[in-house]
């Protein structure tokens, strides 16, 4: 067998249909859409029915990609699903999108938490089962109910996040030089209070009386935003100089969409037009683990992704996890 490269074979996105715009969230919380827009980018997010889980986010997405790919759930050989909003802490979120697509039985399914980051550790681990051998097809999902973690009264975080999911079906090719180049990741455990849902006896920043208060998201928003920065800059730049790579040859950056301010300074520090940054921000808001697959659908099916392309994914989320991947179309 010779060199082996994992390959996109096939991508899918799906987004709940109800639409919460700035302006609606304004009746909710003190807030409007100009002060949303000028911090965020943020002008609409998705938010998913009281009864729509984060597993049928997930299926709606694997679906769409299976058909992109022209193959079926029998095809599958691995499912990882990454989520910090699974449909419960267990079984895996995984395991319930195999159910409910009728994949078989002898298929390993498991989730992965590294937040926003998730989906690019979720392609590295898939990627690396891939390469063994073992496993021939593999489905990889990024998926979220975050209005479900949400605190709906605090205005710092409620106008940030929203409920979606991507996914990507991968295989193996015998091309060289196609398909993963690389995939870099990265962790700073040190700055784990920063973002959290919940909290624990360890979190100086988040100790909270009433246990009502751990099951939402908190954030310490300044904070984050500058290690986000730093963080996916230098991760931007580790892996391009890891595989002598000047930015200019990437076509397309696909960030993760947290704030529309971080990818423009993002472009700044790479020197990179906004122009060859996808972005998505303004009609999804922060979709965690969900955001970058849901933009690289989005991207291919807008035209923006051509054969002999290379892409450059970047993300930065809770933990602090990052990482960033390159990917020749």
């Amino acid at each position: 067998m010779g060199h082996v490269s994992t390959v996109i074979l096939g991508s899918g996105s799906y987004a709940p249909s109800r639409v919460l715009t700035n302006d609606e969230l304004s009746t909710v919380v003190e807030t409007s859409d100009e002060w949303i827009r000028t911090r965020t980018g943020i002008r609409e997010r998705r938010i998913a029915g009281e009864t729509e889980l984060t597993s049928d986010l997930a299926v709606e997405a694997a679906r769409a990609a299976l058909a992109d790919a022209k193959l079926t759930p029998t095809d599958v050989d691995l499912v990882i699903v990454a989520t910090v909003t699974p449909d419960s802490p267990m079984p895996a979120t995984a395991c319930l999108v195999q159910h409910k697509l009728g994949i078989r039985s002898d298929v390993p399914c498991f989730d992965v938490n590294a937040a926003c980051t998730g989906f690019i550790y979720a392609l590295d681990v898939a990627s690396a089962m891939l390469n063994s051998g073992r496993y021939r097809c593999a489905l990889v999902i990024g998926a979220e109910k975050l209005s479900s973690v949400v605190d709906w009264r605090d205005r710092t975080t409620c106008v940030l996040f929203g409920d979606g999911a991507g996914a990507v079906v991968l295989g193996a090719s015998e091309q060289p030089d196609v398909g993963i180049l690389g995939i870099k990741l990265g962790a700073s455990g040190e700055n784990a209070a920063l973002l959290a849902i919940g909290s624990t006896p360890s979190d100086p920043l988040f100790q909270s009386s009433a246990t009502t208060e751990r099951r939402y998201l908190q954030m310490k928003g300044k904070e984050i935003f500058k290690l986000a920065v730093r963080a996916m800059d230098e991760s931007a730049r580790d892996i391009l100089e890891q595989h002598k790579l000047r930015a200019d040859q990437i076509a397309l950056v696909i960030p993760h969409q947290a704030n529309l301010r971080i990818i423009d300074a993002i472009s700044q520090y790479l020197e990179l037009p906004m122009e060859r940054f996808f972005v998505n921000v303004d009609r999804y808001g922060n979709t965690s683990a969900a955001s970058i697959p849901l933009a690289l659908d989005e991207a291919r099916r807008a035209g923006r992704i051509r054969a002999g392309d290379i892409s450059l994914l970047v993300a930065f989320g809770a933990g602090l996890t990052y990482g960033s991947a390159l990917i020749r179309w």
